[in-house]
């Protein structure tokens, strides 16, 4: 039986929210604090991941899995070239990222073996928590939310194992808040842990992807830190009272304590001026919310960040032609989508995050992943969007791929193989499991226990098997 759905932030009335504007994030002065840029020392532990989500479902077949003597409804319009690194071949699509595979480790034989139901939300959650959607996921697919006993994300288990930023949050997720605002995706969220864990989200907009503002704060006017600290002072004393008549959990108000250090840190300000940054560099990442949000990770790990997510935002111009969302979901003109839209803007800013991090000897101390919710279908042609003549493909969780650099991981290979048309895992079998056994592995936990929200302890750890071999 299920504790109940899981709140996506502090249950407390809206008049009583403080909110920062995205003035309160950027344009302000100063700049990072940056770690010492040292080389990690071989066997030490990573001290910051990126997880980097392509929303929605990457097709490996037409990215990093490629099947050029497949049949032709198979293999599709792209075709493979080389690359900096000798044997590992990427789409013709990716001419900037070609130019730094030699950090790259591509597993190609990553499956859900049965244990998915083939909808997004089980795909979220599987890849985000390492652990087999349970029952409900088959009887409610998409419309499944996420609930309080949910394990906890990869991100949150992290931290919660990790010693704490002095003054950022150690878990920071962005642009966006999958699912948002309509419903949420499961997964993403501390869950069983509770939310002292939970996500700090920053939230953009593809208008002005320069801006971020927090979700839940808001400053109205001119209101500075001085004259936050003051509300903060009534906050608190309300809050007392509230929680002493409704006898809320003192969980919730750590939910504000860490939203008050977002915005009075001077550190925290200085990581957020994404104006400091040469236009050269900005330029580089590509002047996008998705870019922005890259370039943003890079100085929070730069500002001593544990763990940042990056979840792709989505296109909306690009549904009714992609049928996709506006993102990787591409069951109409998967194709068309791909070559003009989505794999030009992941080939710059994906390519520039791993540029920048190892110009700035950060990507040896920075794991950096990027997943998805699932696959796709080996065969072209979506029932639900015209067949093969819709040119699209469908979703397909018995077969993806997930792309690792940095964090100790050796650059320049590929991990295990699919079969000839990309339908299933046929050398060195990977499941979800193992990719979260592996990030932890990467920042040096292992450790199983935690304890719960209510104070019961747990194994946090999924049963996977960390892949050592690409360390």
């Amino acid at each position: 039986m299920h504790a109940g759905h899981w709140p996506t932030g502090p249950i407390i009335d809206r008049r009583r929210f403080l909110s920062a504007s995205a003035v309160g994030l950027t344009g302000l002065g100063g700049a990072p604090t940056a770690r010492a840029e040292t080389r990690r020392s071989p066997g030490a532990p990573a001290k910051s991941v990126i997880l980097f989500w392509l929303s929605g479902g990457v097709s490996h077949i037409d990215t990093w899995d490629m099947k050029p003597d497949a049949p032709a409804e198979y293999r599709g319009e792209f075709k493979s070239i080389s690359t900096s690194a000798p044997g590992v071949r990427l789409c013709e699509h990716f001419p900037l990222l070609s130019r730094q595979a030699h950090h790259l480790a591509v597993v190609n034989s990553l499956g859900h073996y049965g244990r998915g139901t083939g909808d997004h939300h089980a795909g979220y959650y599987y890849n985000l928590t390492g652990h087999e959607p349970d029952p409900s996921f088959r009887q409610l697919l998409n419309n499944r939310r996420p609930y309080t006993d949910d394990w906890p994300f990869i991100g949150a288990i992290a931290v919660s194992k990790l010693p704490p930023h002095p003054s950022l949050p150690s878990l920071i997720a962005l642009p966006q808040k999958p699912g948002f605002p309509e419903y949420t995706r499961p997964g993403q969220f501390a869950a069983r842990l509770g939310p002292a864990f939970d996500p700090v989200y920053l939230l953009g907009s593809r208008d002005r992807p320069m801006e971020f503002t927090t979700p839940a704060l808001t400053l109205e006017g001119d209101v500075d830190a001085a004259r936050l600290q003051s509300r903060r002072r009534l906050l608190e004393a309300v809050d007392g009272a509230v929680r002493q008549a409704e006898r809320m959990p003192a969980q919730l108000s750590q939910q504000q304590e860490r939203a008050f250090s977002l915005l009075c840190a001077s550190q925290t300000r200085a990581a957020f001026d994404l104006e400091k940054e040469p236009a050269a560099v900005r330029d580089r990442y590509g002047a996008t919310i998705n870019g922005m949000s890259l370039l943003l990770a890079r100085r929070l790990v730069e500002a001593g960040t544990p763990f940042i997510a990056v979840y792709w935002m989505e296109d909306p111009k690009l549904d009714p032609s992609c049928k996709s969302g506006g993102g990787w979901d591409t069951h109409g003109n998967n194709f068309g989508c791909l070559r003009n839209y989505l794999l030009p803007e992941f080939d710059r800013c994906f390519s520039a995050l791993l540029e920048d991090l190892d110009a700035r000897c950060l990507l040896e101390q920075t794991l950096v992943l990027v997943t998805s919710e699932m696959g796709r279908t080996p065969k072209i042609g979506d029932p639900r969007s015209g067949g093969a003549g819709g040119g699209g493909r469908d979703h397909w969780t018995n077969c993806m791929s997930v792309l690792l650099a940095g964090g100790g991981v050796r650059g320049g290979q590929m991990y295990g193989s699919s079969d000839k048309i990309g339908a299933y895992p046929a050398d060195k079998p990977t499941a979800p499991e193992d990719v979260a056994c592996t990030v932890y592995h990467a920042l040096g936990i292992s450790e199983k226990t935690a304890v719960d929200r209510e104070g019961r302890p747990f194994d946090a750890i999924p049963d996977g098997r960390a892949l050592t071999e690409l360390f």
